[in-house]
């Protein structure tokens, strides 16, 4: 018999060091992007490396209550940035100034949600899944603009094609399961739903690697 928890368990424990991995990776490939404004990018997954870790440590010293508002703050950071960046990689002005209003939406429903949730002791949902749809429409901007240009018959050698790929998989999968998590006691096996975020959470990962290997340095779009 399968025991879910002890899968879970396991991947929870695999991702920080994946996503340590993957920060080495970009680091020995920094030579491919430093040129662009993907060298942000570098400075978010080392981020990302410092608070699993972190939260890690705190777990470990019982200090759990903390480890909430550290997450809460890394979202807000990181939605920032990507809808930065993908801003910044769109050619069309629509498309930039749907993109722009996206991030003034979130940042608004990220301070305007404390109202509803008290951020030091609860997970942000709403902020969070307005966000990550907004991230897909975005990743589809970028996507079907590819589609019309030349960039299409290189595709596999982008790195940001791969950054958004791993973004999109994740996210796409993740705003399921982060409204399932709101009543994860009420559900048999719940375990299940966790397992899947993290498997998605190594998906992205490994989508992210792949870039930093495979692309071309004069080919960061």
């Amino acid at each position: 018999m399968i025991d879910i928890e002890f899968i879970y368990i396991t991947l929870r424990n695999s991702i920080k060091y994946i996503e340590l991995i993957t920060a080495i990776v970009a680091t020995i490939y920094f030579f491919k992007y430093k040129h662009t404004c993907l060298k942000y990018f570098l400075f978010m997954l080392w981020y990302v490396v410092f608070n699993e870790f972190l939260s890690y440590f705190l777990k470990i010293y019982h200090i759990t209550n903390k480890t909430v508002i550290i997450y809460n703050i890394y979202h807000l950071i990181n939605f920032t940035l990507l809808f930065i960046l993908f801003k910044t990689y769109v050619k069309k002005s629509t498309h930039k100034k749907y993109i722009t209003g996206f991030l003034i939406i979130y940042i608004i429903s990220f301070f305007g949600n404390m109202i509803i949730q008290n951020y030091l002791k609860q997970s942000l949902t709403i902020p969070f899944i307005v966000a990550s749809l907004f991230l897909i429409i975005s990743i589809v901007f970028y996507f079907a603009e590819i589609l019309n240009t030349n960039k299409v018959l290189y595709v596999n050698r982008n790195l940001f094609f791969w950054i958004s790929i791993g973004l999109l998989l994740y996210h796409f999968g993740k705003i399921p399961t982060r409204i399932l998590r709101n009543y994860y006691k009420e559900i048999p096996n719940f375990e299940s739903i966790f397992i899947a975020e993290s498997s998605l959470s190594i998906i992205m990962n490994i989508c992210f690697i792949i870039g930093f290997i495979w692309s071309e340095k004069d080919r960061p779009y």
